[in-house]
């Protein structure tokens, strides 16, 4: 208790302003500059005066924000876009996937991206290249698509050196020992059993849709290693397909945050006149295919209601996605397909809502707002270097199906139509709005960065693409929208599927003018 009175003593007798304001009598003292009284006719817009002037990081010219392409002697390409920070992400971007996998065995491409940073000619274990990478803040990641493969790091901008050297070997000097084959069969293995069992199917169906649109060439090529094809993967397999898709030629050394001309040194001191693990530099037997639209369905038959069990399951649903070939990234209409997918949107039954997620795109205003047992309908755009698909996936129970794919077919219908100038608007706002937010982060400069150097030798700036968005008129998405709805759909269906309409029915009514499906009369009921 003494020791309290002699604390509240020290307080009391402290000879500070605040202790003595502390013990004035009469109504307490407020800070002039909280309540803004001080400046009551100077609006926000305007500076303060007396307050100092701002002084903000200046870019002489328009060079900066380029990015910065060299091609080696070897025909690699080096490129590198600044961006203030410590770190840096650099990467190799290859030329290779699923869709190059028509004369080897399906499913390379995916064991490779598993694969990825194992032991090398330099390191004994990938806990090795971890622990290289660690002392620089460093991580890693591989992945692939149907037409890239993509070896990323992301570490201390002063680490350069150690982080190209360290990809060149993991790309070009992989040991790819019995032990690591085998310890990526077993990966491979459980994804694709993971893979059946999740309660999302819409990797899955991409697969599918994939599949049913480009029936066995390039793009239509299984993205995932079949399950039958897991035990014949070896170093041969695997080096018979590197020796043709890992070539100098084929490949981009990516950089954002670094300088171009460190980058360039790097690549020339671990990229130029390295003989890779499989003895060849030079490519055999290119497939140089281009990619050939069939459409078609794809249908897997599976009980589906217990696929997510627990207090609170999913119920039984049926999946159907339903595609038509759109245009490749490399055409002008492009944009106006980016715009479209946009404009269509959608989403799940259940959405938090807030700016930006896409209330008032035409699925949810069509479909799901109109709709209640509709558990999803969500728009997917992909597109390639020669080839695109427009999608549209939808989720129901298994009893609506048919009342499903009809509603499906009605919204392709309505692409083609009238388009209100302020929904297009607010396409064109959103998809503006989430590509400058997506490229505010380090990653995904690099891959976009990447990506477009792989495929045009150059890259088109943000603000081009804005620009090219903004040009877009209603007219452009009528005829994108148009000419899309002559083609042959593409289906894919999972789930309980004995209300499904048949493929020409689907066809039909995307060829009519209202998108309704033929009637079908039975005998018995």
């Amino acid at each position: 208790m003494a020791a309290v009175v002699l604390a509240a003593t020290r307080f009391l007798r402290c000879s500070g302003s605040w202790g003595r304001t502390r013990l004035r009598f009469g109504p307490p003292a407020h800070r002039r500059f909280s309540s803004g009284g001080a400046y009551p006719s100077i609006p926000l817009s305007s500076p303060l005066p007396g307050v100092p002037k701002p002084v903000f990081a200046t870019v002489d010219g328009q060079e900066k924000f380029e990015t910065k392409v060299t091609t080696l002697d070897n025909g690699l390409r080096v490129a590198s876009q600044n961006k203030f920070g410590q770190f840096c992400t650099v990467g190799i971007l290859i030329n290779s996937g699923s869709r190059y996998e028509a004369k080897y065995l399906s499913g390379i491409a995916h064991f490779l991206e598993k694969l990825a940073f194992s032991s090398t000619a330099r390191f004994d274990s990938k806990d090795e290249i971890l622990l290289t990478l660690e002392k620089h803040g460093g991580i890693c990641d591989c992945q692939t698509s149907r037409d890239t493969t993509m070896y990323a790091v992301s570490a201390d901008s002063k680490g350069l050196d150690t982080v190209v050297g360290l990809l060149a070997d993991v790309v070009l000097q992989p040991r790819l020992t019995d032990e690591e084959v085998e310890m990526t069969r077993m990966a491979v293995q459980f994804e694709l059993e993971d893979l059946n069992m999740r309660p999302d199917p819409e990797p899955l169906l991409t697969e599918m849709i994939h599949e049913a649109a480009y029936r066995e060439n390039t793009v239509g090529l299984h993205r995932f290693c079949p399950a039958e094809n897991v035990a014949k993967m070896s170093r041969e397999v695997l080096h018979s397909y590197l020796r043709n898709y890992y070539t100098p030629d084929r490949m981009v050394l990516a950089g954002v945050g670094v300088e171009h001309e460190h980058l360039v040194e790097c690549a020339r001191k671990y990229l130029l006149g390295v003989q890779p693990a499989w003895g060849s530099v030079e490519a055999v037997d290119v497939d140089r295919s281009v990619a050939q639209y069939t459409g078609g369905i794809a249908k897997v038959e599976r009980d589906m209601s217990s696929i997510s069990l627990g207090p609170t399951p999913i119920p039984e649903l049926t999946h159907i996605m339903v595609g038509l070939e759109s245009c490749s990234f490399l055409e002008d209409d492009f944009i106006p397909f980016a715009v479209l997918n946009m404009m269509m949107g959608g989403g799940g039954s259940f959405s938090a809502g807030g700016p930006g997620k896409g209330m008032f795109s035409r699925l949810y205003l069509n479909v799901l707002n109109r709709h209640h047992w509709m558990y999803n309908a969500t728009s997917y755009h992909h597109s390639y270097e020669d080839t695109g698909l427009l999608c549209i996936h939808a989720s129901a129970d298994p009893r609506q199906v048919r009342e499903m794919v009809e509603i499906i077919t009605k919204e392709f219908i309505l692409m083609g139509g009238t388009v209100d100038a302020v929904e297009l608007e607010r396409a064109k706002t959103q998809l503006t709005s989430m590509l400058m937010m997506n490229l505010e982060s380090r990653p995904v400069i690099f891959e976009d960065v990447g990506r477009q150097v792989l495929a045009t030798r150059s890259r088109k700036l943000p603000h081009e693409l804005c620009s090219l968005i903004r040009n877009v008129k209603p007219e452009d998405v009528k005829r994108v929208a148009s000419k899309m709805l002559r083609g042959k759909p593409a289906v894919a269906a999972l789930g309980d599927l004995t209300d499904l309409p048949t493929y020409e029915h689907i066809q039909t009514a995307l060829s009519s003018k209202d998108g309704r499906l033929p009637r079908t009369y039975r005998l018995f009921r």
